[in-house]
């Protein structure tokens, strides 16, 4: 089964920036895609973007749109988030997911990392 692991959050000040990292347990993952969510305390979750393992191609939640980058290394079976300008709005708990091409539903999901931005 896929297996996702996070990390690279942390603390960072208003307009910096922070890299996160998502690692699938597959060597391949030939029609996946994988989703980037975040959800704050007492608020829904967010879907911040995704990427297709295969294709490369993005797609970004309008909050995020401009400041965040997704990117893959498939040979290192990761998937990148690199979040620039960030913004106290930014603080949450980020999970990356995956799902079939063929499916709607993210069914596998990573434990979460903290990104908190604050002075």
């Amino acid at each position: 089964q896929v297996q996702l692991v996070e990390s690279g959050g942390g603390l960072v000040q208003p307009g910096g920036s922070l890299r996160l990292s998502c690692a699938v347990s597959r060597r391949t993952l030939s029609s996946y895609v994988v989703g980037w969510f975040r959800q704050a305390p007492g608020k829904d979750r967010d879907f911040v973007g995704h990427i297709g393992l295969n294709s490369g191609s993005v797609s970004y939640g309008a909050p995020v749109k401009g400041r965040f980058t997704i990117s893959r290394d498939n040979a290192k079976n990761t998937v990148y988030l690199q979040m620039t300008s960030l913004k106290p709005e930014d603080t949450a708990v980020y999970y990356c997911a995956a799902r079939s091409v063929y499916r709607g539903t993210y069914e596998y999901w990573g434990q979460g990392t903290q990104v908190t931005v604050s002075s």
